[in-house]
Protein backbone atom coordinates (compact mmCIF):
# COMPACT_ATOMS: atom_id res chain seq x y z
CA UNK A 1 0.00 0.00 0.00
CA UNK A 2 1.49 3.39 -0.94
CA UNK A 3 2.38 5.59 2.15
CA UNK A 4 0.09 8.35 1.29
CA UNK A 5 -2.87 6.07 0.94
CA UNK A 6 -2.20 4.99 4.31
CA UNK A 7 -1.92 8.48 5.70
CA UNK A 8 -5.02 9.42 4.32
CA UNK A 9 -7.21 6.34 5.04
CA UNK A 10 -5.83 5.96 8.41
CA UNK A 11 -5.03 9.05 9.93
CA UNK A 12 -7.21 8.35 12.86
CA UNK A 13 -5.48 5.79 13.68
CA UNK A 14 -2.31 7.39 14.21
CA UNK A 15 -3.45 8.13 18.16
CA UNK A 16 -4.28 4.80 19.82
CA UNK A 17 -7.57 4.06 20.36
CA UNK A 18 -9.60 2.96 22.95
CA UNK A 19 -9.86 -0.71 23.61
CA UNK A 20 -13.23 -0.96 23.86
CA UNK A 21 -13.98 0.47 20.12
CA UNK A 22 -13.31 -3.39 18.59
CA UNK A 23 -13.85 -6.74 19.23
CA UNK A 24 -12.06 -9.86 17.80
CA UNK A 25 -14.92 -10.61 15.89
CA UNK A 26 -13.76 -9.65 12.41
CA UNK A 27 -15.68 -8.54 9.45
CA UNK A 28 -13.38 -6.73 7.75
CA UNK A 29 -9.82 -6.77 6.11
CA UNK A 30 -6.32 -5.31 7.08
CA UNK A 31 -5.35 -2.84 9.79
CA UNK A 32 -2.56 -2.58 12.52
CA UNK A 33 -1.35 -4.79 14.17
CA UNK A 34 1.48 -5.39 16.66
CA UNK A 35 4.16 -6.83 15.12
CA UNK A 36 7.03 -6.55 18.16
CA UNK A 37 6.65 -5.65 21.73
CA UNK A 38 7.96 -5.62 24.82
CA UNK A 39 6.52 -4.82 28.43
CA UNK A 40 7.00 -0.98 29.67
CA UNK A 41 8.49 -1.07 32.85
CA UNK A 42 10.07 1.50 35.35
CA UNK A 43 14.54 0.63 35.38
CA UNK A 44 15.62 -0.01 38.18
CA UNK A 45 18.96 1.51 39.21
CA UNK A 46 21.11 -1.06 39.06
CA UNK A 47 19.74 -1.51 35.32
CA UNK A 48 19.79 1.90 34.07
CA UNK A 49 22.52 2.85 31.31
CA UNK A 50 26.28 2.38 31.94
CA UNK A 51 28.39 5.73 32.54
CA UNK A 52 28.94 7.98 31.39
CA UNK A 53 25.01 7.93 29.66
CA UNK A 54 23.53 7.63 33.00
CA UNK A 55 24.61 10.75 35.59
CA UNK A 56 22.74 12.39 38.90
CA UNK A 57 19.41 13.80 37.06
CA UNK A 58 20.09 13.14 33.66
CA UNK A 59 20.50 10.36 31.48
CA UNK A 60 21.47 9.96 27.27
CA UNK A 61 22.30 13.49 26.94
CA UNK A 62 23.19 13.96 23.85
CA UNK A 63 23.52 10.52 23.06
CA UNK A 64 22.20 7.89 20.67
CA UNK A 65 20.73 4.54 21.75
CA UNK A 66 20.86 1.43 19.00
CA UNK A 67 18.76 -1.19 19.62
CA UNK A 68 17.32 -4.44 17.76
CA UNK A 69 14.46 -6.27 17.55
CA UNK A 70 12.86 -9.51 16.49
CA UNK A 71 9.49 -8.97 14.17
CA UNK A 72 6.99 -11.48 14.27
CA UNK A 73 4.99 -10.97 11.52
CA UNK A 74 5.69 -10.04 7.43
CA UNK A 75 4.30 -6.25 6.74
CA UNK A 76 5.07 -4.40 4.28
CA UNK A 77 4.46 -0.76 6.38
CA UNK A 78 5.65 0.09 9.91
CA UNK A 79 5.72 2.37 12.56
CA UNK A 80 7.58 2.45 15.81
CA UNK A 81 5.55 3.29 19.20
CA UNK A 82 8.09 4.92 21.92
CA UNK A 83 6.61 5.06 25.64
CA UNK A 84 7.72 7.39 28.61
CA UNK A 85 5.16 5.18 30.48
CA UNK A 86 7.29 5.17 33.36
CA UNK A 87 9.11 8.74 32.81
CA UNK A 88 10.25 10.71 35.86
CA UNK A 89 10.18 14.05 32.93
CA UNK A 90 9.51 14.33 29.48
CA UNK A 91 11.21 12.42 26.76
CA UNK A 92 12.19 14.37 24.01
CA UNK A 93 13.36 12.36 20.93
CA UNK A 94 15.47 14.59 18.62
CA UNK A 95 15.84 12.38 15.96
CA UNK A 96 15.32 8.33 15.10
CA UNK A 97 15.64 5.99 12.63
CA UNK A 98 15.46 2.02 11.49
CA UNK A 99 17.67 0.18 9.70
CA UNK A 100 18.29 -3.72 8.63
CA UNK A 101 21.38 -4.98 11.17
CA UNK A 102 24.22 -6.18 9.24
CA UNK A 103 24.20 -9.83 8.17
CA UNK A 104 20.81 -9.51 10.00
CA UNK A 105 22.03 -10.74 13.58
CA UNK A 106 20.67 -9.46 16.74
CA UNK A 107 22.57 -7.33 18.90
CA UNK A 108 24.73 -6.22 15.78
CA UNK A 109 26.21 -2.39 16.33
CA UNK A 110 26.34 -1.96 12.51
CA UNK A 111 23.49 -1.56 9.64
CA UNK A 112 23.56 -3.15 6.04
CA UNK A 113 24.35 -0.31 3.51
CA UNK A 114 21.48 1.44 2.04
CA UNK A 115 18.64 0.07 4.46
CA UNK A 116 18.55 3.32 6.78
CA UNK A 117 15.55 5.05 6.82
CA UNK A 118 14.75 7.94 9.02
CA UNK A 119 11.12 8.42 11.37
CA UNK A 120 8.91 11.35 11.35
CA UNK A 121 6.22 11.93 14.09
CA UNK A 122 2.85 13.80 13.90
CA UNK A 123 2.76 14.28 9.62
CA UNK A 124 6.93 14.86 8.98
CA UNK A 125 8.08 16.36 12.31
CA UNK A 126 11.19 14.65 12.80
CA UNK A 127 11.90 15.50 16.48
CA UNK A 128 9.07 15.00 19.87
CA UNK A 129 9.22 15.25 23.43
CA UNK A 130 6.82 12.71 24.73
CA UNK A 131 5.18 13.87 28.36
CA UNK A 132 5.90 11.74 31.24
CA UNK A 133 3.36 8.69 30.98
CA UNK A 134 2.65 9.09 27.50
CA UNK A 135 3.54 7.30 24.28
CA UNK A 136 4.14 8.23 20.83
CA UNK A 137 3.57 6.60 17.48
CA UNK A 138 5.88 7.52 14.37
CA UNK A 139 4.51 8.15 11.06
CA UNK A 140 3.66 5.00 8.62
CA UNK A 141 6.42 4.48 6.84
CA UNK A 142 7.05 1.65 3.39
CA UNK A 143 9.58 -0.75 4.86
CA UNK A 144 8.15 -4.41 4.61
CA UNK A 145 9.71 -6.41 6.61
CA UNK A 146 9.24 -10.13 7.16
CA UNK A 147 8.44 -12.53 10.48
CA UNK A 148 11.60 -13.36 12.42
CA UNK A 149 13.92 -10.29 10.41
CA UNK A 150 15.93 -8.34 12.82
CA UNK A 151 14.97 -4.92 13.16
CA UNK A 152 17.71 -2.07 14.38
CA UNK A 153 15.95 1.05 15.83
CA UNK A 154 18.16 3.83 17.17
CA UNK A 155 17.18 7.17 19.13
CA UNK A 156 18.89 10.38 19.85
CA UNK A 157 18.38 12.51 22.60
CA UNK A 158 20.15 16.04 22.73
CA UNK A 159 19.32 16.94 25.66
CA UNK A 160 18.78 13.62 27.19
CA UNK A 161 16.12 12.90 29.60
CA UNK A 162 15.99 14.91 32.76
CA UNK A 163 15.42 12.12 35.39
CA UNK A 164 16.70 9.09 36.42
CA UNK A 165 13.20 7.59 36.31
CA UNK A 166 13.19 6.05 32.96
CA UNK A 167 11.28 3.31 30.79
CA UNK A 168 12.49 0.45 29.80
CA UNK A 169 13.18 -3.56 29.62
CA UNK A 170 15.69 -4.60 31.32
CA UNK A 171 15.45 -8.26 30.01
CA UNK A 172 15.77 -7.87 26.10
CA UNK A 173 18.13 -10.51 26.22
CA UNK A 174 19.96 -8.46 23.54
CA UNK A 175 22.68 -6.26 23.34
CA UNK A 176 21.97 -2.60 22.93
CA UNK A 177 24.59 0.43 22.57
CA UNK A 178 25.01 3.89 23.70
CA UNK A 179 26.96 6.24 21.79
CA UNK A 180 28.23 9.99 21.79
CA UNK A 181 26.44 12.37 20.05
CA UNK A 182 23.57 12.22 17.05
CA UNK A 183 25.01 8.52 15.66
CA UNK A 184 21.25 7.76 14.49
CA UNK A 185 22.81 7.41 10.65
CA UNK A 186 26.28 5.76 11.61
CA UNK A 187 27.02 2.56 9.80
CA UNK A 188 28.78 0.88 13.14
CA UNK A 189 28.19 2.87 16.43
CA UNK A 190 31.25 0.80 17.84
CA UNK A 191 33.56 2.82 15.65
CA UNK A 192 33.44 5.28 18.62
CA UNK A 193 35.52 3.87 21.43
CA UNK A 194 33.23 5.88 23.67
CA UNK A 195 30.69 3.46 22.66
CA UNK A 196 29.30 1.83 25.45
CA UNK A 197 26.95 -1.54 25.72
CA UNK A 198 24.00 -3.42 27.74
CA UNK A 199 22.16 -5.78 27.59
CA UNK A 200 18.54 -3.57 28.02
CA UNK A 201 16.16 -1.63 25.94
CA UNK A 202 15.36 1.68 26.69
CA UNK A 203 11.70 3.47 25.40
CA UNK A 204 10.95 1.14 22.35
CA UNK A 205 7.96 -0.78 23.22
CA UNK A 206 6.15 -1.72 19.83
CA UNK A 207 6.23 -2.07 16.25
CA UNK A 208 3.06 -2.07 14.19
CA UNK A 209 2.43 -3.49 10.79
CA UNK A 210 -0.39 -2.25 8.50
CA UNK A 211 -1.79 -5.45 7.27
CA UNK A 212 -2.97 -5.34 3.39
CA UNK A 213 -6.80 -5.69 2.87
CA UNK A 214 -6.35 -9.48 1.73
CA UNK A 215 -4.80 -10.04 5.64
CA UNK A 216 -6.83 -10.32 8.69
CA UNK A 217 -4.79 -8.94 11.35
CA UNK A 218 -3.97 -11.21 14.21
CA UNK A 219 -1.43 -11.36 17.43
CA UNK A 220 -0.97 -13.21 20.08
CA UNK A 221 -0.42 -11.10 24.02
CA UNK A 222 0.89 -13.36 26.50
CA UNK A 223 0.94 -12.21 29.43
CA UNK A 224 4.14 -13.71 31.75
CA UNK A 225 7.06 -13.24 34.15
CA UNK A 226 11.03 -14.18 33.47
CA UNK A 227 10.42 -17.47 32.53
CA UNK A 228 8.28 -15.87 29.41
CA UNK A 229 10.90 -13.21 29.23
CA UNK A 230 13.57 -15.26 28.38
CA UNK A 231 15.72 -15.75 31.80
CA UNK A 232 18.23 -18.82 30.55
CA UNK A 233 17.86 -17.99 26.73
CA UNK A 234 20.44 -17.09 25.11
CA UNK A 235 21.40 -13.64 24.14
CA UNK A 236 21.37 -11.99 20.67
CA UNK A 237 19.77 -15.73 19.50
CA UNK A 238 16.03 -15.35 20.28
CA UNK A 239 15.41 -18.27 21.53
CA UNK A 240 13.20 -17.49 24.52
CA UNK A 241 9.51 -19.86 24.10
CA UNK A 242 7.80 -17.36 22.80
CA UNK A 243 10.67 -16.99 19.81
CA UNK A 244 10.03 -20.88 19.53
CA UNK A 245 6.34 -20.68 18.94
CA UNK A 246 7.14 -18.09 16.67
CA UNK A 247 9.28 -20.72 14.73
CA UNK A 248 6.58 -23.54 14.63
CA UNK A 249 3.99 -20.65 13.53
CA UNK A 250 6.18 -19.21 10.97
CA UNK A 251 6.40 -23.37 10.13
CA UNK A 252 3.17 -23.55 8.95
CA UNK A 253 1.44 -24.08 5.68
CA UNK A 254 2.01 -20.65 3.72
CA UNK A 255 -2.10 -20.19 3.72
CA UNK A 256 -2.99 -21.04 7.30
CA UNK A 257 -3.81 -19.32 9.51
CA UNK A 258 -1.44 -19.89 11.94
CA UNK A 259 1.55 -18.62 9.57
CA UNK A 260 -0.10 -15.10 9.79
CA UNK A 261 -0.29 -15.02 14.12
CA UNK A 262 2.23 -12.17 15.24
CA UNK A 263 3.74 -13.15 18.50
CA UNK A 264 3.48 -10.17 21.31
CA UNK A 265 5.56 -11.20 24.26
CA UNK A 266 4.44 -8.91 27.51
CA UNK A 267 6.65 -10.09 30.26
CA UNK A 268 9.07 -8.98 32.83
CA UNK A 269 10.72 -10.73 34.82
CA UNK A 270 9.72 -10.72 39.08
CA UNK A 271 6.29 -10.05 37.49
CA UNK A 272 3.32 -11.01 40.03
CA UNK A 273 -0.35 -11.43 39.50
CA UNK A 274 -1.32 -10.06 42.40
CA UNK A 275 0.91 -7.14 43.45
CA UNK A 276 3.32 -4.39 41.32
CA UNK A 277 6.93 -4.67 41.70
CA UNK A 278 9.02 -5.12 38.80
CA UNK A 279 6.20 -3.57 36.42
CA UNK A 280 2.39 -3.52 37.26
CA UNK A 281 0.82 -6.21 38.42
CA UNK A 282 -0.98 -8.82 35.74
CA UNK A 283 -4.39 -7.73 37.02
CA UNK A 284 -3.42 -4.09 37.14
CA UNK A 285 -1.87 -4.26 33.19
CA UNK A 286 -4.09 -6.29 31.13
CA UNK A 287 -5.72 -3.37 29.85
CA UNK A 288 -2.39 -1.70 28.77
CA UNK A 289 -0.76 -5.01 27.86
CA UNK A 290 -3.13 -6.78 26.04
CA UNK A 291 -6.37 -5.04 25.12
CA UNK A 292 -5.32 -1.50 23.83
CA UNK A 293 -2.53 -3.09 21.04
CA UNK A 294 -4.33 -3.45 17.54
CA UNK A 295 -4.94 -6.21 16.38
CA UNK A 296 -4.61 -8.99 19.30
CA UNK A 297 -6.93 -11.81 18.77
CA UNK A 298 -5.79 -14.20 21.28
CA UNK A 299 -4.01 -13.77 25.04
CA UNK A 300 -1.97 -16.29 27.09
CA UNK A 301 -2.05 -16.00 30.53
CA UNK A 302 1.40 -17.64 32.23
CA UNK A 303 1.93 -16.23 35.81
CA UNK A 304 1.75 -17.09 39.70
CA UNK A 305 4.56 -18.65 40.73
CA UNK A 306 6.55 -15.24 42.00
CA UNK A 307 3.21 -14.71 43.93
CA UNK A 308 3.48 -18.32 45.41
CA UNK A 309 7.20 -17.94 46.34
CA UNK A 310 7.26 -14.87 47.33
CA UNK A 311 4.05 -15.26 49.68
CA UNK A 312 5.46 -16.80 53.22
CA UNK A 313 5.90 -20.82 53.47
CA UNK A 314 3.19 -21.54 56.47
CA UNK A 315 0.00 -23.23 55.07
CA UNK A 316 -2.57 -19.87 55.92
CA UNK A 317 -0.52 -17.81 53.76
CA UNK A 318 -0.32 -20.45 51.16
CA UNK A 319 -3.52 -20.98 51.04
CA UNK A 320 -4.81 -17.48 50.97
CA UNK A 321 -2.71 -16.39 47.80
CA UNK A 322 -3.77 -19.88 45.91
CA UNK A 323 -7.42 -18.14 46.77
CA UNK A 324 -6.13 -14.79 45.58
CA UNK A 325 -4.47 -15.96 42.55
CA UNK A 326 -7.50 -18.49 41.32
CA UNK A 327 -9.99 -14.85 41.72
CA UNK A 328 -7.21 -12.69 40.10
CA UNK A 329 -7.47 -15.45 36.73
CA UNK A 330 -11.03 -15.44 36.85
CA UNK A 331 -11.22 -11.24 36.67
CA UNK A 332 -8.21 -11.15 33.91
CA UNK A 333 -10.51 -13.76 31.85
CA UNK A 334 -13.35 -11.68 32.46
CA UNK A 335 -11.45 -8.44 31.31
CA UNK A 336 -10.02 -10.05 28.00
CA UNK A 337 -13.32 -12.03 27.34
CA UNK A 338 -15.26 -8.90 27.38
CA UNK A 339 -14.02 -7.30 23.69
CA UNK A 340 -14.28 -11.00 22.58
CA UNK A 341 -11.00 -12.18 22.95
CA UNK A 342 -10.56 -16.24 23.87
CA UNK A 343 -7.93 -16.47 26.39
CA UNK A 344 -5.68 -19.51 27.03
CA UNK A 345 -3.97 -20.17 30.87
CA UNK A 346 -0.80 -22.08 31.16
CA UNK A 347 0.29 -24.26 34.20
CA UNK A 348 2.91 -23.35 36.61
CA UNK A 349 5.95 -25.06 35.47
CA UNK A 350 7.60 -26.55 39.19
CA UNK A 351 10.26 -24.58 41.15
CA UNK A 352 11.32 -27.15 43.82
CA UNK A 353 15.26 -27.35 44.63
CA UNK A 354 16.53 -30.73 43.30
CA UNK A 355 17.89 -32.71 46.14
CA UNK A 356 21.26 -33.64 43.85
CA UNK A 357 22.42 -30.12 43.82
CA UNK A 358 24.10 -27.65 45.33
CA UNK A 359 22.10 -24.90 43.79
CA UNK A 360 19.16 -23.55 46.31
CA UNK A 361 15.89 -22.38 44.85
CA UNK A 362 14.44 -19.71 47.30
CA UNK A 363 10.96 -20.20 46.36
CA UNK A 364 11.66 -24.31 47.18
CA UNK A 365 9.08 -25.91 49.91
CA UNK A 366 6.57 -28.46 50.49
CA UNK A 367 3.52 -26.24 51.00
CA UNK A 368 3.95 -23.86 47.72
CA UNK A 369 3.97 -26.37 45.90
CA UNK A 370 0.90 -27.96 47.29
CA UNK A 371 -0.20 -24.63 46.33
CA UNK A 372 1.34 -25.13 42.74
CA UNK A 373 -0.60 -27.96 42.48
CA UNK A 374 -3.71 -26.52 43.93
CA UNK A 375 -3.46 -23.53 40.86
CA UNK A 376 -2.92 -25.78 38.56
CA UNK A 377 -5.79 -27.97 38.92
CA UNK A 378 -7.83 -25.48 38.79
CA UNK A 379 -6.23 -23.94 35.46
CA UNK A 380 -6.65 -27.74 34.08
CA UNK A 381 -9.85 -28.30 35.16
CA UNK A 382 -12.24 -25.34 36.32
CA UNK A 383 -13.48 -24.35 32.25
CA UNK A 384 -12.52 -20.56 32.88
CA UNK A 385 -9.89 -20.63 30.52
CA UNK A 386 -11.05 -20.99 26.66
CA UNK A 387 -7.37 -23.76 26.27
CA UNK A 388 -5.16 -25.03 28.65
CA UNK A 389 -1.30 -25.19 27.68
CA UNK A 390 0.67 -27.57 30.18
CA UNK A 391 3.80 -26.48 30.83
CA UNK A 392 4.00 -28.26 33.84
CA UNK A 393 3.43 -31.59 31.98
CA UNK A 394 5.84 -30.42 29.23
CA UNK A 395 9.04 -30.12 31.32
CA UNK A 396 8.67 -31.60 34.67
CA UNK A 397 11.19 -34.56 35.69
CA UNK A 398 9.16 -37.89 34.68
CA UNK A 399 10.91 -39.13 37.75
CA UNK A 400 9.50 -36.35 40.19
CA UNK A 401 6.86 -34.21 39.38
CA UNK A 402 7.89 -31.69 41.65
CA UNK A 403 11.05 -30.14 39.88
CA UNK A 404 12.10 -29.55 36.04
CA UNK A 405 13.95 -32.18 33.84
CA UNK A 406 17.70 -31.95 34.02
CA UNK A 407 17.47 -31.41 30.75
CA UNK A 408 15.92 -28.64 30.38
CA UNK A 409 16.33 -27.05 34.10
CA UNK A 410 19.05 -23.77 33.53
CA UNK A 411 20.41 -24.82 36.63
CA UNK A 412 18.79 -22.44 39.10
CA UNK A 413 15.91 -24.80 39.44
CA UNK A 414 12.86 -22.45 38.04
CA UNK A 415 13.78 -20.92 34.71
CA UNK A 416 14.52 -23.00 31.55
CA UNK A 417 17.65 -23.23 28.88
CA UNK A 418 17.02 -23.33 25.25
CA UNK A 419 15.92 -26.74 25.20
CA UNK A 420 13.20 -26.75 27.76
CA UNK A 421 11.72 -23.51 25.71
CA UNK A 422 11.93 -24.97 23.36
CA UNK A 423 9.68 -27.75 24.46
CA UNK A 424 7.46 -25.60 26.10
CA UNK A 425 6.51 -24.17 22.70
CA UNK A 426 6.09 -27.88 21.49
CA UNK A 427 3.23 -28.22 24.17
CA UNK A 428 1.03 -25.40 22.85
CA UNK A 429 -1.50 -27.02 20.39
CA UNK A 430 -2.01 -24.44 17.06
CA UNK A 431 -5.00 -25.86 16.89
CA UNK A 432 -6.26 -23.78 19.27
CA UNK A 433 -6.33 -21.03 17.35
CA UNK A 434 -8.17 -21.91 14.19
CA UNK A 435 -10.87 -23.05 16.91
CA UNK A 436 -11.11 -19.61 18.00
CA UNK A 437 -10.89 -17.80 14.50
CA UNK A 438 -13.97 -15.65 15.48
CA UNK A 439 -13.31 -14.76 19.10
CA UNK A 440 -15.45 -15.70 21.77
CA UNK A 441 -18.75 -14.33 22.36
CA UNK A 442 -17.89 -12.34 25.32
CA UNK A 443 -19.17 -13.24 28.03
CA UNK A 444 -17.45 -12.70 31.34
Amino acid sequence: MALSLVKTALAALLLFQPWTAASVKRDRQGGWVDIWGSMPQLVEPANLPPAPYNTTGVVFKNATIRQTIFITQSAPTIRLVISNAFGGSSLPITAATIATPLNGSAGASAILAGSLTPLTFSGGLSSFSIPNGARIISDPIDYPVTAQQVLTISLYLEAGQTTNSITGHPGSRTTSYYSPGNQTASDDVLSDTATRQSEHWYFISAVQGYMPASTTPRALAIIGDSITDGRGSTTNLNDRWPDALLRRLQAADSTSLQKAIAVINQAAGGNRVLADGLGPSALGRVDRDVLAHPGVSYALLFEGVNDIGGAPTDTASQAAVGDRLLAAYDQIIGMVHAPGIPIFGATITPFSGDANSSVVQPYSHPNREATRQRVNAWIRDSGRFDGVVDFDAAVRDPANATVLNPLYDSGDHLHLNPAGYVAMAAAIDLGLFESFVDGVDGEI
